[in-house]
């Protein structure tokens, strides 16, 4: 059995700026867990393949597409592979979430 903390886990350098940690990487998915500070966003971005969102603690919007929804905790979002999102803290409290991506990606998100 593998078990995992998240203040165990070590923060990834990322393109966005804020706190990523990789709670598993395995050959099937991955998953990530990421805080948002008020004010911080990830940057708009695609993945190579499908990503759940999944809010553990706060509010924050999340951006897929053409379509912009206000989340909260316990809310699982799911954004299709290939099409730009990303999430937003306009809120004044911390906000934590859950991605996991499946299957692993085989190449890097693209920035836009």
């Amino acid at each position: 059995m593998k078990h995992v903390q998240v203040k165990d886990a070590e923060e990834k350098q990322t393109p966005h700026g804020v706190d990523v940690r990789a709670l598993s990487d395995t050959e099937h998915a991955q998953v990530m867990h990421i805080i948002l500070e008020p004010g911080e966003s990830l940057r708009k971005h695609v993945t190579p393949v499908d990503a759940l969102f999944y809010v553990l603690e706060g509010t924050g919007t999340v951006e897929i597409g053409d379509e912009m929804l206000e989340v909260e905790t316990d809310t699982l979002i799911e954004s299709p592979a290939r099409i730009p999102h990303n999430l937003h803290n306009k809120s004044d409290k911390r906000v934590r979430f859950m991605v996991i991506k499946t299957p692993r990606p085989t190449e890097g998100s693209k920035l836009l």
